[in-house]
């Protein structure tokens, strides 16, 4: 399947980059973001990513623009990849309405992180054609894509986005529909428990995220992490995880709700584990 034409919902970090890759593989792209101003933030760091990009040898900035579409509403299409909050509700709402825009032969897809794949599958007339494209941050730099089964998704659908996923230029790894399937179920914890570390005063934020960055090699510590992935989407995730495996070890750290109580949700507010302002 070609995917000609795809739907992205959601223009924030993670939909806009999702918008950048499909548009930098000669796609079409509508974009849609109900929240007035999102979409032309969303192109706007589309551009500045993209100027860099081209600045390295990459796809003209402009071409790639050229090829992404506002869309005051959902709109037909062979593809949608959903990325908004993270959020049950939200999302299952938002699949009800696609199934009735989008045409039959249509898949939807969830770049949720954690959020059940095949409850969103349940709520819709195409169960079998629902699945999880998990990207990463920031997406057209990671080549990860997560690709999650619901219980219902064809071999068929699960192919075809594999195969997409390949022609973005990412590196799909199937997973089948647990709670925050594979990524966010050792990711979330390594986070929480270094979150845990800082409350009760093991060590600062700084030698915490030093020891994992020179002892692990990991190219960020787990507190500048989750400043960069949001504090109040590192407590959703815990929350889906907590609830779904039913075990006390996956509760968010007190200090991370109270963070996120505060206001202090990383980069995004200018404030988390560090200062951005």
């Amino acid at each position: 399947m070609r995917f000609a034409r795809v739907l992205v919902v959601g223009a924030g970090q993670m939909g806009a980059g999702i918008a950048q890759v499909v548009a930098a593989s000669g796609r079409q792209v509508l974009l849609h973001d109900p929240f007035p101003g999102a979409v032309d933030r969303g192109l706007a760091g589309m551009r500045k990513s993209l100027e860099k990009l081209e600045a390295k040898g990459g796809p003209a900035a402009a071409d790639v623009l050229a090829r992404v579409t506002e869309s005051a509403e959902l709109a037909a299409a062979d593809l949608m990849i959903e990325a908004i909050i993270e959020d049950f509700e939200a999302k299952e709402q938002l699949f009800r309405d696609a199934d009735a825009v989008l045409p039959a032969g249509a898949i939807l897809a969830s770049n949720t992180s954690s959020i059940p794949i095949t409850s969103l599958a349940a709520v819709t007339s195409r169960p079998d054609r629902v699945i999880g494209m998990h990207f990463f941050n920031p997406v057209p730099v990671l080549r990860l894509v997560e690709v999650i089964r619901a219980l219902q998704t064809s071999d068929e659908t699960a192919a075809a986005i594999v195969e997409l996923a390949r022609d973005l230029g990412k590196v799909p790894a199937e997973a089948n529909d647990f709670p925050g399937f594979v990524s966010n179920r050792i990711l979330m914890p390594f986070i929480n428990e270094a979150a845990y570390a800082l409350m009760e005063g093991v060590a600062e934020a700084e030698a915490i995220d030093t020891i994992a960055k020179l002892g692990f090699a990991h190219p960020l510590g787990p507190l500048a992490l989750a400043d960069l992935i949001g504090l109040d989407t590192c407590v959703a995730v815990m929350d889906v995880l907590h609830e779904g495996l039913g075990n006390p070890k996956y509760a968010p750290c007190p200090l991370l709700r109270q963070y996120v109580s505060a206001g202090r949700l990383g980069r995004k507010s200018g404030r988390g584990f560090y200062d951005y302002a």
